[in-house]
This record gives structure tokens, C-alpha cells and sequence, in this order.
């Protein structure tokens, strides 16, 4: 049997791997985001488990009872806050909840909707990751004795990255309107800043911006589908 076997039932959280014998609930629709909590998980020991959205959750609740659920708080057919207050209702009650996104108002939301904590994006520090969740599980599910704290920075798939670029641009060349261009500002403005893509989170956020405003978008919208053709243009160059 190899070293690490994050599956076996038998194995107990170690310094090294303080998350073994968690299962943890990402629900994430950037897949870019979902890549690099993959990353920290396995680091972690833990199993991971992915929906995409609220209905997709709700179907793997009524199946599975993740130790931990990580929300992101933008979701494309609900509000990531509504399913962590559903969450937070149920007893018995999960043992950790916790809310995620790259917008700065999204903490507060989460926090009223019941969370216990929040990560917001990028979602990338290992030891962040483990502390954050390691504060909030019950005494006898955390690993004994002295731990270090890992200084490891995850980097997701770049592939993760331009699958999240055509999502955004398919919505777009849909001629999406109201609630769907909110959607997708959101969308691009969290994965353009988890990716550390500067003009694109520019890109998002005028669009946003002018959204809330209840200003015409139409400029916005086009100048932000062509940078995501700019980007989704890379994988043919590489």
C-alpha cells in the first residue's frame, strides 16, 4: 500500500495530512477555482466532492453528508448564501460550512446566512486553507500534537482557466441580458482574480458596474467578450 492512501478509513489526521478522513463539499461552478481547491484538499488528505451549482448540491446532499461544504457565494441558478442559511438549518448539522468568493461584500453574506467561516478568492495558501477549516471541526477530528504550517501556494490547471474563459464567452454570445450579465460579471471578475488577470477583472467589474448602475452595458459586454476571446485564443497558439 503506498504512503498516503487518503481513502483508507483506517488512517487518522496527522500533522502532515491534518484533514485526513474528511470528505469536503466544493460547491463551485469556476472550475478554476474547483482545480485549486482539488489541489489543497489532496495536500490536505481529504477527499473532495464538486457541484456546480445550487440544484447539483441539493441532488449530492440528498445522497452524501460531506464533513465540510464550501460555498461559493455567486452560483449561476441561485444564491450561495440561501443554500448555507438551508445548511445551517439541517440537524444534525454539517461540521463545517464555509462561504467563498472574490467579491469583498460576499463575506458579510455569508456570515448572516449562518457560515462558520469564509475563504475568500484565490483560494490558493494550504496553510490557510487547513487553518481555516481546522478551527471550526470539533476537538476530537483535529490532529493531535505540534503542527507546521505549510507555505505552499497551489496552481491550478491553466486548462481549468480557458474552460472558465469559453463558459463566459458562451454565456455572452447567447446574448445574455438582466440576470444572466450579472451572472457572468461575477463569474469572470472571481476567476480573473484568482488568476491574477488584471484587465480582465477591470473587464468584469465595468460590466458590473454598470449593471447596478442601470446604465446601457452593451460596451462593456463587448469589450469583455473580446478579452475572453484573447484568452480562450492562447490554447490555439500554445
Amino acid at each position: 500500500m503506498p504512503e498516503f492512501d487518503p481513502f483508507s478509513p483506517l488512517r487518522q489526521p496527522a500533522p502532515s495530512r491534518p484533514l485526513l478522513g474528511l470528505t469536503i463539499l466544493i460547491v463551485e461552478d469556476s472550475r478554476y477555482a474547483s482545480d485549486a481547491m482539488r489541489l489543497l484538499c489532496l495536500r490536505s488528505g481529504a477527499r473532495i466532492r464538486r457541484a456546480d451549482s445550487v440544484r447539483a448540491a441539493e441532488r449530492h446532499l440528498q445522497v452524501y453528508r460531506p464533513s465540510v461544504v464550501i460555498v461559493d457565494i455567486g452560483l449561476p441558478d441561485g444564491s450561495g448564501a440561501a443554500l448555507i442559511e438551508a445548511l445551517n438549518s439541517v440537524s444534525p448539522r454539517i461540521d463545517v460550512i464555509l462561504g467563498t468568493s472574490g467579491d469583498d461584500q460576499a463575506e458579510t453574506l455569508a456570515f448572516v446566512a449562518g457560515a462558520d467561516g469564509f475563504l475568500a478568492k484565490p483560494v490558493n495558501s494550504l496553510a490557510l486553507f487547513q487553518q481555516t477549516i481546522l478551527a471550526h471541526l470539533p476537538e476530537d477530528r483535529r490532529p493531535t500534537g505540534l503542527r507546521p504550517l505549510p507555505d505552499d501556494v497551489v496552481e491550478p490547471d491553466h486548462a481549468a482557466f480557458q474552460d472558465d474563459m469559453i463558459h463566459a464567452a458562451d454565456i455572452l454570445s447567447d446574448d445574455a441580458e438582466g440576470g444572466m450579465l450579472d451572472y457572468v460579471a461575477q463569474f469572470v471578475t472571481g476567476v480573473a482574480r484568482s488568476a491574477g488577470d488584471g484587465p480582465l477583472v477591470a473587464a468584469g467589474e465595468a460590466l458590473a458596474s454598470a449593471r447596478a448602475s442601470r446604465l446601457p452595458s452593451r460596451a462593456e459586454a463587448a469589450r469583455l467578450a473580446g478579452l475572453l476571446q484573447d484568452r480562450i485564443s492562447t490554447r490555439v497558439a500554445l
